[in-house]
């Protein structure tokens, strides 16, 4: 691994976290609606959630540079995210919410209610509930969410490289970098290299997760 491979690397893993982080809270508040609500319409809403798993990542992309550009609604920061890293951040997390949020409000919608309401019925109030009840019996949901949306967002390529383009050394994330090497002639062991290392930090983040999930089920079973 030669040091510009390292900063697309380092630079990869700042985007996924900073993106992971980001739209967790988002993702959150959008199951939390989802799994609760039940108003009209939200079918709607759901299908707006999900769309960026079904049209072309780079549809989303050009949406997000529409978006940003000087003349759209967004155009007053645009200038901060535009071929920057946190431009590309927030293509990843954009990519990453309708994976964080399936795999959230699944975990919340099989959190039995009966237990949210006696504790009501008892005098907690509604921010203990969700603090005592809902989030712990909901957290290996929301830690595989976090773990997809941040797998996620390592491998985003087509939303990227339409909003911020392949700028070496602020938006050429990893699959950047592959696609780049893949154009040279000599750039075939610099995409094996990259290629197995995405790879590889990927299965460390997927096994963390289930072994974290595995013990907080654990705990949660035996109570301690």
């Amino acid at each position: 691994m030669t040091p510009a491979e390292w900063s697309v690397v380092l630079l990869s893993l700042k985007v996924g976290l900073v993106a992971t982080l980001a739209t967790l809270p988002v993702a959150f508040a959008i199951a939390w609606f989802l799994a609760r609500s039940r108003i009209p319409g939200k079918i709607l809403i759901e299908a707006i959630v999900y769309l960026p798993l079904v049209v072309p990542p780079v549809v989303t992309g050009w949406m997000l540079l529409l978006a940003f550009a000087p003349s759209g609604p967004l155009g007053m920061i645009g200038g901060r995210v535009l071929f920057r890293w946190t431009g590309a951040a927030i293509a990843a997390g954009v990519m990453a919410l309708p994976l964080m949020v399936r795999a959230i409000r699944l975990s919340i919608e099989a959190v039995d209610a009966r237990l949210e309401g006696a504790a009501r019925t008892l005098g907690a109030s509604p921010w203990r509930v969700f603090r005592t009840i809902t989030l712990p019996l909901s957290l290996p949901g929301v830690l595989a969410g976090t773990v997809l949306g941040f797998a996620r967002s390592l491998g985003e390529f087509g939303a990227t490289i339409t909003f911020v383009s392949n700028v070496p050394g602020q938006t050429q994330t990893l699959p950047l970098a592959i696609y780049a090497a893949l154009q040279r002639p000599d750039g075939d062991a610099i995409a094996l290299r990259l290629s197995a290392l995405s790879v590889a930090i990927a299965l460390v983040a997927l096994i963390a997760s289930e072994l974290l999930a595995r013990r907080m089920r654990a705990r949660m079973i035996h109570g301690v």
